[in-house]
């Protein structure tokens, strides 16, 4: 199971959330590159990045940022925050970026998805971001009636090659991962997810590892790094030891 660093970027800075509200953020470095460079160091192989202000805006708008990464640090980078036009992924994908990440659009522009993952295959990540299991939309700040499960089951066939699959109450709050839901989500769908929203520590690792058969590829973990209550290396050896 791969360990995979979350850089949520706002106007250029490496930032956290709690449980996705914009008006509880943490500065954790001015210098998201160091901080990339940083994981890269502790070992980590694949890095999660996150433009914030594109996913309220609905374009990306941390682009040199991202750009930066791709090009300085050298390591697989997954992306997301704003994808909403075949241009903006294309950008993305042209720089460097190995997954774009499609989050509100899965929602409401399912078309959107199927084209992309014709025309990208294997590059193509589905968000699904949830409260209670219901959809949030547009950074967060809207709540459907949606499923994850409907909207999983309902792109499975476009081939997504993963979801990222995030409990917002649990972001950020180091309480812990819903290890039952992403589980139900992974063999649900049949589609590959990565866990995201709540790793504390080694305890929520083997947890989540009781899940890899059902199809659960990955977690990304975020404020534990930067509050130092994890360790990456740490971390890594106990994820890859339990694949």
């Amino acid at each position: 199971m791969i360990m995979i660093p979350a850089i949520d970027l706002r106007g250029g800075r490496c930032v956290r959330l709690l449980q996705g509200d914009f008006d509880r953020m943490t500065v954790y470095s001015d210098d998201p590159v160091a901080m990339a460079q940083t994981w890269r160091s502790g070992g980590a192989r694949r890095l999660h990045l996150v433009d914030l202000d594109g996913s309220l805006a609905g374009t990306p708008l941390n682009k040199s940022v991202v750009r930066r990464i791709v090009q300085e640090v050298g390591l697989p980078v997954q992306v997301g925050g704003g994808i909403r036009e075949l241009k903006s992924l294309e950008a993305y994908l042209e720089m460097g970026v190995r997954w774009v990440i499609i989050g509100t659009a899965a929602l409401r522009d399912p078309n959107f998805v199927r084209q992309a993952c014709r025309l990208f295959p294997g590059r193509i990540i589905l968000g699904i971001d949830a409260a209670d299991g219901r959809v949030a939309v547009q950074g967060w700040t809207e709540k459907t009636a949606e499923t994850a499960v409907a909207l999983a089951n309902r792109l499975a066939q476009a081939g997504p090659a993963a979801i990222v699959y995030t409990d917002i109450a649990r972001d950020g709050m180091q309480t812990g991962v819903n290890v039952e839901a992403t589980g139900a989500l992974a063999e649900a769908s049949g589609i590959p997810v990565i866990a995201s929203g709540g790793v504390a520590g080694l305890d929520d690792i083997d947890r989540l590892l009781t899940v890899e058969h059902l199809g659960v590829m990955g977690m990304i973990v975020g404020k534990a790094l930067y509050t130092g209550s994890l360790s990456l290396p740490e971390a890594i050896a106990r994820a890859e030891g339990g694949s």
